[in-house]
């Protein structure tokens, strides 16, 4: 009989719009069902393996959600400088079986930012997240990224931008022409779509 050890590993990586930012894509769900960002080292702390990669000195951010993990380097730095180095990384910190977040800390640290609904949410609301979970979150997943419901208020709709993202020359485009554009046609009340302030 064969005896295995821990299963293999593979990463691989996927372009995001944003330049700035890499998805790593490991055969291994990470985060399954659920999405974190680390904007900074200082958010880091529920995450073990996001404190290892801000170690690496060209790491400026963190995003980790189902089998991927989206990361944002400094700008003077080149892609293919560190790819090698930070998949071999995870690979070896993923086949130890390591730990991805510690959810005792996510609870501390949450926001109030989510795209689910609860019971004391408006209709306006309920209708808001679930536009966001069914259109745009399958689309912007696939980029490396995720956007939040924040806030509603007079017409008015807050979303915070995780990932790929945050930051991404084409967010903007993104927000307006596609996700504001959309809300205004499906739900009338929504009169404009912002994109909450780093």
């Amino acid at each position: 009989m064969i005896k295995t050890g821990n299963p293999i590993i593979s990463i691989y990586t996927e372009m995001t719009p944003n330049p700035e930012t890499m998805k790593f894509v490991a055969n291994k769900l990470l985060y399954p069902g659920k999405s974190i960002d680390f904007p900074d080292e200082a958010s880091a702390k529920p995450s073990p393996l996001a404190i290892e990669l801000f170690s690496f000195p060209f790491i400026r951010g963190v995003f980790i959600m189902a089998n991927f993990i989206t990361l944002t380097k400094t700008s003077e730095t080149d892609w293919n400088d560190i790819i090698p180095t930070v998949k071999a990384f995870l690979k070896e910190y993923l086949e130890d079986s390591r730990p991805v977040i510690n959810e005792d800390e996510v609870v501390i640290t949450k926001s109030s930012a989510s795209n689910e609904v609860s019971a004391d949410d408006t209709d306006v609301v309920k209708r808001i997240k679930e536009l966001l979970e069914n259109y745009v979150k399958p689309a912007v997943e696939m980029d490396g990224g995720a956007i939040q419901f924040k806030d509603y208020e007079n017409g008015t709709v807050t979303l915070m931008l995780q990932g790929s993202c945050s930051g991404c020359p084409s967010s903007m485009i993104t927000l307006k022409a596609g996700i504001e554009g959309m809300m205004k046609r499906m739900i009338p009340e929504v009169k404009e779509v912002v994109a909450e302030a780093e």
